[in-house]
């Protein structure tokens, strides 16, 4: 199977010097309209598809993020592996503004939100005890090693339902669960990459600690954007040197690409062809055996 990376973030990380046949492109999916259009980017003859996870502008609060659009877009489009750029809250003093943090593990605490394309009719359970790609957490960690850039390789990212940020007791609780990262976008996003069989990394960025921190309450806003700006270029420059190196082997324990052979347990009988057709994009190979229209 041929690689293709597919990047979610922020508005303004597509912008990036010597990418080349960029164009927005309007997909459709059985879940809704994606968060935005796919920007399709072509560089070192590799095809990169990007979708702001907020939408150009950053109009669709997390708790809103249509999650099942964007990763069956991304699948349409043929994406095999999807880093997730995020920016996320510090729960320890070693993990300061600038550092990005390589996520091996969650923790989900949102509620408001569909965390499963296997809901209606057909159940599926994959499993969850490994949700990131060691293959391209390696392959991110080259990068920012490469580029000097501040990073820890391992973390775990706790996933709030938002919008509002953490009370200090909350954050004391997460510190207390050793908890390195805490932000609002990662899941379902991670559960539903797993179901679509795409391989997937989160790469954190920190802007700010959370509110544990006894200087939190000293940071302003300019101060943020500041972070957020420095980030953004260091991920840009990320992206530069993934995709130049984007022809990684793949770990042959990485199950990814296969997990929903033994997820599904509805019986084939109990399936209707209009559930099935839902599902084609990202379960097709397994519902869909012969390529049967």
């Amino acid at each position: 199977m041929k690689k293709k990376l597919g990047i979610i973030g922020g508005s303004g990380l597509y912008e990036i010097d010597g990418f080349s046949s960029s164009q927005w492109e309007t997909i459709n999916t059985p879940w809704g309209k994606p968060s935005d259009q796919i920007f399709n980017l072509t560089f070192k003859d590799q095809e990169i598809c990007f979708i702001p996870r907020h939408g150009r502008g950053h109009v669709i609060s997390p708790s809103n993020i249509n999650f099942r659009a964007n990763i069956d877009a991304l699948k349409q489009k043929g994406v095999t592996d999807v880093i997730s750029i995020s920016a996320v809250g510090s729960l320890r003093e070693d993990l300061p503004p600038g550092k990005f943090v390589l996520i091996d593990q969650f923790i989900d605490r949102t509620f408001a939100r569909t965390k499963t394309f296997f809901d209606e009719e057909i159940v599926a359970h994959v499993s969850m005890a490994h949700p990131t790609s060691t293959d391209l957490r390696k392959l991110c960690a080259l990068s920012l090693k490469n580029l000097n850039v501040d990073y820890q390789n391992g973390g775990t990212y706790l996933a709030m339902e938002g919008p509002q940020f953490s009370s200090k007791a909350e954050s004391e609780l997460y510190r207390s669960w050793d908890v390195d990262v805490i932000g609002m976008t990662n899941m379902p996003e991670a559960k539903l990459a797993k179901e679509a069989e795409l391989r997937y990394c989160t790469v954190a960025m920190v802007t700010d600690f959370d509110c544990w921190h006894p200087n939190h309450d000293h940071v302003d806003i300019d101060m943020i954007i500041k972070v957020l700006t420095e980030n953004a270029d260091k991920a840009k420059n990320m992206i530069k040197h993934i995709v130049s190196d984007f022809n990684f082997d793949i770990d042959k324990n990485d199950d990814t690409h296969h997990c929903l052979d033994t997820a599904i347990i509805t019986s084939p009988d109990k399936m209707t062809n209009k559930t099935k057709e839902k599902l084609r994009t990202v379960a097709g190979r397994v519902l869909f055996p012969n390529n049967e229209n």
